[in-house]
């Protein structure tokens, strides 16, 4: 049998029906470019301390109210490819650093805006590009220079709460004295004998509504949010038995029916039951532990054993808080029910029911170094309040996991990028051929953060950024935009101790500076036709309603 040749020769006869081919520099690279323009906008508004809260909903119908990039960035779902590449390396400067995901996507769309400009002056993307990577390792190499103090102590609280208040300034703003001597004293309690060992998972958020948020404190140990089920609510040098199985009878699978005749044979067999649960409750009694950690229920027979034998007993329903507990104190956590062996068991220094606010927890103390953990108890009127000082608290924290590793710090309030701006210039200027373009539009890029912030906090940008460089050209190397004077004017960053981590800044450079290059290089798109039937359409709805 012969082949048939398809009439038309192209792409369209090649691929399979349904497929969606763009290319060129018009269809495929400028597209690119407005795509992530558009996502940019959205997080450039929330940038800086004055930046603006954004309502996401997201397909659960969980409400966000939140000016934090990296959660923003996550709810909104993005489905274009070319966008995903700089969601993509927002995530993965959250992942690594905690902090700086907004630099990443204000900055990354800010330089595909500049090269949309040099495409329309004729410069072909392979040149930007060229142009781009000789700028982005110029601006790494400059960090060095403009670097001007570091974390000598990891153990001084100080030095610690000055790294960290910029980091949550950003998100509270007008909470950073508070939060941030918190966040440096949990850091503390958990700091290890090397301090480049320190983990982030030792520092946890327990969320308590009511109150407000000047009653945020910091609880040595771990915390949970509910009192002990029996009546003994504290035990010292414990022995701690975890069972993620109710501590109740077992049922059988199968049903069965049992006649009873008499009174007697009644007793007896309501009798041989319990004597069952109180076999297996003092086998863990003789054990020797004093505390009972459970995943799911507590019997009410189990529950009178428990009490009679002075066992603490305590539900952690959650089964993240149960595997990180285990990892605190030490235990393995038993599916069965049943004398736990001496391996199986932990131990922790003080199980104790405290009072926080009007609310009653348990806490698990240690005082020992290498199980350490220390708790952040924060308290508010809503539940959105208490979520957005987390995520606060959360890049506070990262920001200690960055200096311990390298405590080096940059200029902040935009001092840094007006710096690199300048010098990038100079550079560019003596730059021979057709990438000085790209190098200097690359310098113009790092603008964006200082009009920004500026913007933001109702200020002049073009009178603010007339007077940073002024600024910067006098040797000022820590000029940065002060968003709380009224007559536009600048102030001294590091004076003021506001500074950004050296190696948060510089991951999210390289992550911003790799996605703009990948987007540059690409000259197709090519779709193929998404599996499944035809979409339904979407209930029409008026949000209002």
């Amino acid at each position: 049998m012969a082949l048939r040749i398809p009439q038309s020769i192209g792409l369209s006869s090649m691929l399979k029906e349904g497929y969606k081919v763009s290319q060129g520099v018009d269809e495929a690279v400028v597209r690119n470019i407005q795509a992530i323009n558009e996502l940019s906008q959205i997080t450039r508004t929330s940038l800086g301390p004055n930046g603006k809260n954004k309502m996401v909903i997201n397909h659960l119908e969980k409400l966000f109210v939140t000016s934090d990039a990296a959660t923003i960035v996550r709810e909104l779902e993005v489905i274009h490819p070319a966008a995903k590449i700089v969601v993509l390396a927002s995530n993965q400067q959250e992942s690594e650093s905690g902090d700086a995901t907004n630099f990443v996507v204000t900055f990354a769309g800010q330089l595909l805006q500049k090269a949309e400009y040099l495409l329309k002056m004729g410069l072909k993307p392979s040149e930007i590009n060229q142009g781009y990577d000789i700028a982005g390792k110029k601006a790494l190499a400059l960090f060095e220079d403009i670097s001007n103090e570091a974390v000598t102590d990891a153990f001084s609280k100080d030095q610690i709460t000055r790294a960290v208040k910029t980091s949550i300034g950003s998100k509270q703003y007008g909470y950073e004295d508070l939060l941030a001597p918190l966040v440096a004293e949990a850091a503390l309690q958990v700091m290890p004998e090397n301090p480049s060992n320190f983990n982030v998972d030792s520092i946890r958020v327990v969320k308590i509504l009511g109150g407000s948020i000047n009653d945020t404190k910091v609880v040595k140990g771990m915390v949970f949010g509910r009192q002990p089920e029996g009546s003994t609510t504290k035990a010292t040098d414990a022995k701690v038995a975890v069972f993620s199985c109710p501590l109740d009878i077992s049922q059988t699978e199968t049903k069965g029916t049992v006649l009873i005749h008499n009174a007697d044979e009644m007793l007896n067999f309501s009798k041989g039951e319990e004597a069952q649960i109180e076999k297996i409750f003092k086998e863990i009694a003789e054990s020797g532990a004093k505390v009972i950690v459970t995943g799911a229920g507590v019997g009410d027979m189990a529950l009178h054993f428990l009490n009679r034998m002075g066992l603490l007993v305590i539900k952690v329903l959650s089964k993240f808080d149960l595997r990180r507990l285990c990892r605190v104190i030490g235990a393995t956590p038993l599916a069965r029910l049943g004398k736990p062996m001496a391996e199986e068991l932990g131990y922790c220094d003080v199980v104790e029911t405290v009072e926080i606010g009007s609310d009653r927890c348990t806490v698990f103390r240690q005082d020992k170094e290498s199980t350490r953990t220390s708790t952040i108890v924060i308290r508010g009127g809503t539940t959105n309040m208490l979520d957005d000082v987390e995520r606060a608290i959360d890049d506070g924290v990262n920001t200690v996991k960055a200096l311990v590793k390298d405590g080096r710090f940059l200029p902040g309030a935009g001092a840094t990028e007006i710096e690199l701006a300048k010098r990038l210039m100079e550079f560019g200027e003596k730059t021979p051929g057709l990438n000085q373009y790209a190098i200097k539009k690359f310098a113009e890029a790092f603008e964006v953060i200082p009009i920004t912030l500026a913007e933001n906090a109702g200020m002049d940008s073009t009178e603010v950024l007339s007077k940073l460089y002024t600024a910067h050209q006098r040797g000022e190397v820590s000029a940065g935009v002060d968003i709380e004077s009224d007559n536009n004017g600048i102030i001294d960053s590091t004076k003021a101790g506001i500074v950004d981590s050296y190696p948060i800044k510089y991951n999210a450079l390289k992550l911003a500076t790799d996605a703009v290059i990948t987007v540059l290089s690409v000259d197709q798109i090519i779709m193929s036709k998404p599996a499944g039937g035809p979409k339904l359409p979407p209930p029409q709805q008026h949000i209002d309603d």
